[in-house]
């Protein structure tokens, strides 16, 4: 069974400061992905209609 190691800081083999680095660069690329095919289809919707 897995040992709870949340009172002790996390398993002693995970890297946690490049874990949540990784974790706000994916939700960033994801935001602004969004955001740059929403403007795009706005101007392809003012253009094109």
């Amino acid at each position: 069974m897995a040992d709870n190691h949340g009172a002790t800081g996390g398993h002693p083999d995970m890297d946690y400061a490049e874990h949540e680095a990784t974790y706000r660069m994916f939700i960033g690329l994801a935001k602004w992905g969004t955001i740059i095919c929403v403007g795009i289809l706005v101007f392809m919707a003012v253009t094109l209609l």
